[in-house]
């Protein structure tokens, strides 16, 4: 088993320098020699098996379960190397992901109440771990970085920001944000454009906190937030946004989103669209992810969702590429995280805090040596809604810094 498992890691493994040693205490390097060298131990037989018979799920669960230890290095080094080789994936799991590609579908299947179940398993965890690695303001998602030497906290406001910008919001405006987690971005929209905001999100736990944090900040009249599914949410509104949830829609659904966003759209109306998405066309997710992350959830390829958007009627009027920034937002998060990963084993327990470290790195090197990235879409219903060039967005962003110096710093978490 050891020279099988040492003759298909040497056919993927090309480029950096890795170590194996396997529990029989047979040591091998495959790789390039380049970069700085890592090693990594298998504690047991069965994980070299495991390896070969499915290596994209095997190889999250040996680190989360303690049977693979990263002896020089960090598992996100390992990570780095694994995943910046000439080919995305081994080839002796190919078949593997046609199998998982034909039940994509099944898998990503969520109507309202699965949905909601697969939102508790992630989002409705102890608040107190999101604590541990995210900005005061508690935003899960690709933060942007204006400039590369910004704190988390800052990139994460112009992320507000730039947004906020895009979609042209005026004082009295109702705006919609689906999938409004902590509520950071409803707040801000509130608080700097005097718009009339409502976000849903199926998370209990993020409901409380972003109901509470209103409450603190005597901002219940323009703000509400709401345990609701997009769905199901009644009215109209001249602005929608969506930012880091569209990720769990699934491709059979978004159909039946962008449709229900066309009837929520005011005719004059302005949509932006924040998700990650992939570079390489159609796929499918990480079964790792999927078992133990985000289940039912799927990273888009943007023809996947443009496709959708042309089916509902809408136009698309600006796409931005975010590239990199989330990588850069997951070494914060990592960083923060291994800081106080302590903490985490205290909340939950070691492998827990493995599991989660995992996810991390994998994430940000998904983003770092992958074709995975962010993608900002703006959508309206007719031609002449937002101006013809993009000079008003950088208008925009000014007239909000000088806003936000004016203002006093509300936007903190409640209780912390």
């Amino acid at each position: 088993m050891d020279r099988l498992l040492r003759f298909f890691l040497n056919q993927f493994i090309r480029r950096g320098s890795i170590t194996f040693v396997t529990a029989s205490g047979m040591a091998f390097t495959c790789g390039d020699g380049t970069g700085e060298p890592v090693r990594v131990r298998l504690t047991t037989k069965d994980v070299a098996r495991q390896l070969l018979l499915d290596p994209e799920m095997s190889f999250g669960e040996a680190y989360t379960d303690g049977t693979m230890l990263v002896e020089r290095g960090s598992v996100a080094d390992v990570l780095a190397i694994i995943l910046d080789q000439p080919d995305i994936m081994p080839r002796w799991a190919k078949l593997q992901w046609w199998l998982r590609y034909l039940v994509r579908n099944f898998q990503q299947f969520n109507p309202r109440g699965r949905s909601i179940n697969n939102v508790s398993r992630h989002y409705d965890l102890d608040g107190r771990l999101y604590s541990l690695f995210l900005d005061a303001d508690k935003q899960y998602s690709c933060a942007y970085f204006e400039t590369p030497d910004m704190t988390l906290d800052d990139a994460q406001l112009a992320k507000k920001r730039h947004i906020t910008a895009k979609i042209l919001v005026e004082r009295g405006h109702n705006v919609l944000d689906i999938g409004s987690g902590w509520g950071g971005l409803s707040l801000y929209l509130a608080e700097m454009t005097g718009a009339n905001v409502t976000g849903i999100t199926l998370s209990t736990e993020q409901l409380q906190v972003s109901k509470a944090r209103a409450a603190e900040n005597n901002m219940t009249r323009s703000t509400k937030f709401l345990l609701q599914d997009y769905r199901d949410i009644p009215g109209s509104f001249d602005r929608i946004v969506s930012v880091g949830m569209f990720e769990h829609v699934g491709v059979d659904h978004y159909d039946t989103f962008f449709k229900r966003c066309a009837e929520l759209l005011e005719p004059d109306g302005i949509m932006l669209l924040h998700s990650i998405g992939r570079s390489e066309g159609p796929g499918i997710t990480n079964p790792w992810i999927a078992k133990y992350i985000f289940p039912g959830g799927y990273i888009p390829a943007l023809s996947e969702v443009l496709s959708a958007i042309e089916g509902a009627g809408l136009l698309v009027c600006d796409i931005e590429i975010l590239r990199l920034h989330y990588a850069e937002t997951l070494n914060a998060w990592r960083e923060r995280f291994m800081a106080r990963r302590e903490e985490a084993v205290w909340l939950y327990d070691e492998r827990f805090a493995r599991m989660w470290e995992f996810y991390l790195a994998a994430s940000e090197m998904s983003f770092r040596k992958q074709n995975l990235m962010n993608f900002q879409v703006q959508i309206t219903k007719r031609q002449g809604t937002v101006p013809m060039t993009r000079d008003y967005i950088q208008c925009g962003e000014a007239k909000l810094r000088n806003l936000e110096q004016k203002q006093r710093p509300r936007f903190q978490i409640a209780g912390e």
